[in-house]
């Protein structure tokens, strides 16, 4: 089923209303139409895989953000289960250590990024670092940055450099080689509330709430203010957002893998050619008189 995807995605420079994105997008599809249209997606993806890991000129990241509950584990599970996990990691980013502290920002998030062959997920990424510490701008005294010892020096100037550097840097990845598919979740705040319930009432998923999920609910209203601007000022030509319906989860990832499988068509994969036909033609003769 065609579905344009292009309308999801965040133009450059474009002003952002979350509210006026849906989060209960289906596109036509069901439960059941949309599980064949992700196992095909995951046939098309490890054909896809083997010829980018054989090609050797492109990496991809894809980098995922959401409020929690939105479904990103599924997501991925889902999405990539067929892949090759030689070829394909997955890395979630926690709170920083005292170690990752010790360095700029975006260290962590660099020394994780994918080699050429590679497909790297971000299940939350560089970009906390204009969402979580905007909201909670008492974080950045951690990093320790000079000239920034108190909450009141953390300007909009201080915001608009990270963006900026963000972009540059994202900018210098794209230029040597890697593509950047980046997915924003959106699920409604009714939605959050009954996947909360629904952890909370099921024993066996308890271990998936904790109190910070309802702290980051109760400032509801400033991580969307955040995240209003964090795709205002990022999303460009060369890496932009896709803003993806979340509340169904079924059509989240019809959505996600035909997007990844768009940014592989992009890139003119190629299988590379033998060493030389001579070879080829020598060392069938050589099996065939073993």
């Amino acid at each position: 089923m065609d579905y344009n995807y292009n309308k999801l995605r965040i133009k450059g420079g474009e002003k952002v209303h979350l509210h006026t994105f849906p989060t209960d997008t289906s596109a036509g599809f069901d439960k059941k139409s949309a599980k064949e249209e992700v196992k095909n997606n995951i046939d098309e993806l490890q054909t896809y895989q083997e010829m980018f890991y054989a090609d050797d000129r492109y990496s991809l990241l894809v980098i995922l953000q959401a409020r929690d509950a939105a479904g990103k584990d599924g997501v991925i599970r889902h999405v990539m289960s067929g892949i090759n996990p030689q070829g394909c990691r997955v890395h979630s980013f926690k709170t920083p250590t005292k170690t990752e502290l010790e360095h700029d920002y975006m260290w962590r998030h660099y020394k994780e990024l994918p080699e050429r062959g590679m497909i790297e997920i971000f299940n939350r990424s560089h970009y906390e670092n204009v969402l979580t510490t905007k909201v909670n701008p008492e974080f950045i005294l951690n990093e320790r940055i000079p000239g920034y010892d108190s909450v009141e020096k953390i300007d909009d100037k201080f915001w608009e450099n990270r963006y900026a550097a963000i972009n540059a840097m994202e900018k210098h990845w794209t230029d040597n080689g890697m593509h950047i598919v980046k997915i924003f979740l959106n699920v409604s705040k009714d939605e959050q509330k009954r996947r909360f319930l629904s952890r909370i009432d099921n024993p066996d998923k308890n271990w998936k709430f904790s109190s910070a999920d309802l702290i980051a609910r109760g400032n509801w209203d400033k991580y969307e203010k955040a995240y209003e601007e964090l795709l205002e000022k990022t999303s460009t030509d060369y890496a932009p957002w896709y803003v993806v319906p979340a509340d169904k989860k079924y059509f989240a990832r019809v959505a996600v893998g035909d997007i990844i499988l768009g940014e592989f068509k992009k890139m003119n994969l190629r299988f590379p050619p033998a060493e030389s036909p001579e070879m080829l033609v020598k060392a069938r003769e050589q099996l065939m008189n073993e």
